[in-house]
């Protein structure tokens, strides 16, 4: 499987939210990384259904809107390597 990047908008109005909302995501199988982002979710995973990530943060803390799913491997940039001079 490759890896996939998901963007969700939650609804985080105090601390509570943010707690639950973090450890249903560290929780799911395949979740690489994730990082909070104003009330944006960034998960990164390996072979993470995306639905059933929404649902679950549903259940647990209410509103939870799927943005975007990506590819997680569009930050790569190509590895560029400097002119080599030679003097004599």
């Amino acid at each position: 499987m490759a890896k996939q990047k998901f963007i969700l908008k939650l609804s985080l109005d105090d601390g509570n939210k943010r707690k639950k909302a973090l450890k249903t995501v560290a929780t799911m199988n395949g979740v690489m990384s994730m990082r909070l982002d104003g009330d944006k979710l960034i998960v990164i995973g390996d072979g993470t259904d995306a639905v059933h990530l929404t649902t679950q943060l549903r259940k647990k803390i209410g509103y939870a809107d799927l943005i975007s799913v990506s590819s997680g491997d569009e930050n790569v940039q190509p590895l560029i390597y400097p002119y080599q001079y030679w003097y004599a």
